[in-house]
């Protein structure tokens, strides 16, 4: 019986692989905790990578000066593939470039239009603004382009000038899995005025075909 009672007591007392309890039962939401805060950091870098792909595009579109051509678009396009390469935007989103202008219409037509618009990326996304020859005579877009339904929140082209729109948008790319966020699309827009370009029509110096271009289509 003292023998019983010695090994009690020492039991009683023995504390050897305590924390190695506790690191079990805390483990597993340690490693949830881990696991939401990655997906969040990695939610919020998509957005700013998304967004800052939109300005490059519309950056880079609206500094082609004297005329802009369909290798001009592609350079432009190539250019977001390589700045995008982490997110896999060619293959999980869409950009849409638009060239939008006054529509020149009195009243009641008066307002702008996309004169022409191009395309790039595999994502199955349409334009939440416009299409092509939107707005050329009609007043559709009176307003200009963007979200909202009031001139305050939308772009509109100054007389003899373009703006390119720029529209992108991306199904995000979970780091871990979507179980946490579920299924996301980001979408950005920008827009920035032309500079120094006189000729607003898109060429095709180079005779491309219509497979080569980023026609959207």
């Amino acid at each position: 019986m003292n023998c019983i009672r010695l090994l009690v007591a020492r039991l009683r007392r023995d504390d050897r692989g305590l924390a190695l309890i506790e690191f079990a039962f805390s483990l597993p939401v340690l490693v949830i905790l881990c696991m939401a805060g990655l997906e969040c950091a990695n939610l919020a870098l998509a957005h700013l990578r998304v967004s800052q792909v939109a300005m490059l595009v519309a950056d880079n579109a609206a500094r082609v000066r004297t005329s802009i051509d369909e290798a001009d678009v592609n350079e432009i396009m190539t250019g977001a593939d390589l700045s995008t390469s982490s997110l896999k935007l060619k293959d999980n989103g869409r950009i849409f470039l638009s060239d939008l202008e006054p529509n020149g219409k009195a009243s009641p037509n008066t307002g702008q239009y996309i004169r022409w618009q191009r395309c790039w990326g595999s994502g199955a996304f349409t334009s939440s603004y416009g299409v092509a020859g939107n707005g050329q005579n009609d007043a559709s877009m009176a307003l200009g382009m963007g979200p909202g339904t009031t001139a305050a929140t939308k772009v509109m082209s100054a007389s003899g000038t373009a703006v390119m729109f720029v529209e992108v948008a991306y199904n995000y790319q979970p780091l871990i899995t979507n179980a946490i966020f579920g299924n996301r699309v980001i979408r950005y827009s920008s827009a920035f005025n032309v500079r120094e370009r006189t000729d607003q029509a898109i060429k095709n110096a180079g005779g491309l075909a219509t497979s080569a271009t980023a026609a959207c289509s």
